[in-house]
């Protein structure tokens, strides 16, 4: 029998994963500019038009090979100003393009060399504090660049610390290290000198969950989100002369997360805390004002993306998600709402599913926030339970310190749409829920973490939502490890799995990490195994699916990017050997372009070409055909063509 799912129209893959048509809208600070992503031949570049004649557009840069895909507007409003990597590989520069002159210049012409923004000022608008590790790439120097002239002169060497925080008027006045006990020293700087002490600590418990989150303009506020002495992060404004904090929000069962700030003072005007939505919670009476009436007139979630230093003008982001995100531009003087564009208006009209957020028990007690996708079709009263049970994709997120959000997902879309369903599940060890949850993780990879996703896999089968013997696994980064962990640990559990750069082997990731997380490795010993002691070792090496590869029997599939300073090729290639060794078949492919994740439209396509076919065949769905979707990409196919439909005959054509 054909269900709905079948019959509906098939989202072609260009739609969800192709350039967007514009993105990341912005007003510059002085309110005369609008900005934006958008292609230029084929490349995200960075657009520019007159706040006044929109129409009136231009690109700004010329990228060719790699999108720009982070930019921001210098405090004078002079210029644009992006940062970008080669192949992958984290390296960010910072590049400068002149709005007058269109001239392009690169800020930080070195090589090897991350770039960090420590700094900008609200009053001093023509120069900003940058971190650059280009002298030592474990430690970032601390250096004033002058905008107008692109001179950079050095603030501080540092040699210790992993990262500082700066005031308005540009004076580092706060320095982080990691302490032996695994978390964060914060010192005060005087003079561009950290003092010998710090003036507030965290133990490891509370690393994840508590950070300082910036000055007001005046300097004499200092704001924290803070989970000491209780397990959801709150809020709360520290007087910088006595110390004294003031509690300012709390949420019990979340932290606090965003805040919006007023553009001139720095104060907090507004908090969101995100549970399974997002809610806003506004401190300002204005801006209450604004939220509840932008909340009247758009249609499921919404945010603020940029505002002018007046406040009069917002970018203001909208997620029905049921219909592709738009973004407008509110006038609050004038009290308008005018659309600015669509990212993707290919999506309208098109199947997109709700996402349905759930809470999930563990097996130990713990409640598991996730989100769940169904086929269109399958759920006739929209309950979030199918008429039957279909085939269910777990869709893992990476970190493991991170979490899935309610929102668009194109991930979810595609596979929703190809007739599976789509669960993804904050386990433990996820950030946002408190710091409890976050240290149940602690030393649980490919234990009670996956245990975890396990208990949700359960939870999907008993409520008659996924069909036990049609469910995969997929995901990337940790996601990719939790996918090599199921098809090892749980080899009965998956029909098949899907690795995008996951780590196989804990001890070789740990051995390998980036230069400039050394001073912050305490944390992965900590939370992960110490490779360092007999103990650590062992943890790492019991949880590493690598020394059990000879346990897969399903197939699986894994992607690499070649450069990914995160997770090395070498992650992928043990696992791949071991599997070839043992007579176990894999499909590999290795993107020579790419790191930690694939930034090429092109690439991504392909891979889902790939994966979809994939997964056609291992839990029946729908896909569509690769057709030529490897030809744009770099996509090569080290291992295993022959075990993906139509991936013969693609490479062959």
């Amino acid at each position: 029998m054909t269900t709905k799912a079948q019959t509906a129209p098939l989202i072609p893959r260009s739609a969800l994963f192709g350039n967007p048509t514009r993105a990341a809208g912005q007003i510059s600070p002085d309110g005369k500019w609008l900005s934006w992503l958008a292609p230029r031949d084929g490349v995200l570049n960075i657009w520019i038009a007159p706040a006044d004649n929109p129409d009136d557009a231009r690109a700004m840069t010329a990228a060719t090979d790699r999108p720009i895909r982070q930019y921001f507007w210098s405090p004078d409003a002079r210029a644009v100003m992006y940062i970008q990597d080669k192949g992958g590989d984290e390296n960010y520069l910072l590049y400068r393009v002149d709005l007058a002159s269109g001239e392009e210049t690169t800020v930080t012409p070195f090589e090897n060399t991350r770039v960090e923004l420590v700094g900008a000022s609200r009053t001093i608008r023509d120069k900003l504090l940058l971190g650059i590790n280009n002298r030592d790439p474990q430690w970032h120097d601390v250096y004033l660049l002058d905008l107008a002239t692109g001179d950079l002169t050095l603030v501080l060497e540092n040699n210790a610390y992993a990262g500082f925080l700066a005031d308005d008027n540009l004076t580092v006045r706060m320095a982080m290290s990691q302490n032996e006990a695994g978390g964060t020293d914060y010192f005060r700087v005087e003079n561009d000198t950290v003092e010998a002490e710090p003036f507030e600590t965290t133990a490891m418990e509370d690393s994840l969950t508590t950070a300082p989150a910036g000055y007001t303009t005046d300097g004499k506020t200092l704001y924290w989100i803070d989970s000491r002495g209780r397990n959801t992060a709150a809020l709360f404004a520290q007087d910088t002369a006595t110390g004294d904090k003031r509690l300012i929000a709390e949420d019990d069962k979340a932290d606090i997360g965003s805040t919006m700030r007023d553009p001139l003072t720095g104060e907090v005007e507004a908090y969101a805390v995100d549970y399974l939505t997002t809610e806003w919670h506004a401190i300002d009476p204005d801006i209450a004002a604004s939220l509840e009436w932008l909340g009247e007139r758009l249609e499921g979630d919404f945010g603020v993306n940029s505002r002018t230093d007046d406040d009069t003008v917002w970018i203001v982001w909208n997620d029905p998600l049921v219909k592709p995100v738009a973004t407008y531009i509110y006038d609050r003087k004038a009290g308008t709402l005018t659309p600015f564009y669509v990212s993707r208006p290919e999506l309208e009209g098109m199947p997109l599913q709700p996402m349905h957020p759930r809470e999930i028990a563990s097996r130990d007690g713990l409640t598991l926030p996730s989100y769940l996708t169904l086929p269109p079709g399958s759920d006739a009263d929209g309950d979030g339970v199918p008429n039957a049970p279909v085939p269910m994709v777990l869709l893992v997120h990476g970190g493991p310190w991170a979490r899935d959000g309610y929102g668009f997902n194109s991930i979810h879309q595609m596979l929703a749409n190809r007739g599976y369903g789509v669960l993804s599940v904050n386990f433990r060890g996820s950030t946002g829920f408190g710091k409890d949850f976050i240290n149940a993780g602690n030393k649980q990879w490919g234990l009670k973490m996956h245990d975890d996703l396990i208990d949700a896999v359960n939870w999907a089968v008993d409520q008659g939502i996924a069909a036990a013997d049609k469910v995969a696994i997929m995901g990337g980064s940790y996601g990719g490890y939790a996918t090599l962990a199921g098809l090892t640990f749980t080899p009965e559990t998956f029909a098949c799995g899907v690795d995008i750069v996951g780590p196989s082997n804990l001890e070789t990731l740990l051995s390998t990490i980036p230069p400039y997380w050394a001073p912050m490795v305490k944390i992965f010993h900590e939370r992960m195994g110490d490779p360092g002691t007999a103990e650590g070792l062992a943890t790492l090496r019991a949880a590493s699916p690598l020394y059990k590869a000879d346990r897969i029997e399903k197939p699986l599939l894994i992607a690499q990017g070649a450069n990914d300073p995160r997770v090395k090729q070498a992650e992928s290639d043990q696992i791949v050997g071991a599997m070839k060794s043992a007579g176990i078949p894999v499909t590999y492919v290795l993107y020579p372009d790419e790191g930690h994740g694939f930034a090429r439209p092109e690439n991504n396509i392909a891979f889902f070409a790939i994966a979809e076919n994939f997964l056609a065949e291992c839990i029946g769905g729908r896909a569509e055909p690769l057709g030529d979707a490897l030809k744009p990409s770099s996509a090569e196919i080290v291992e295993g063509a022959s075990h993906v439909k139509g991936l013969d005959a693609a490479l062959a054509s």
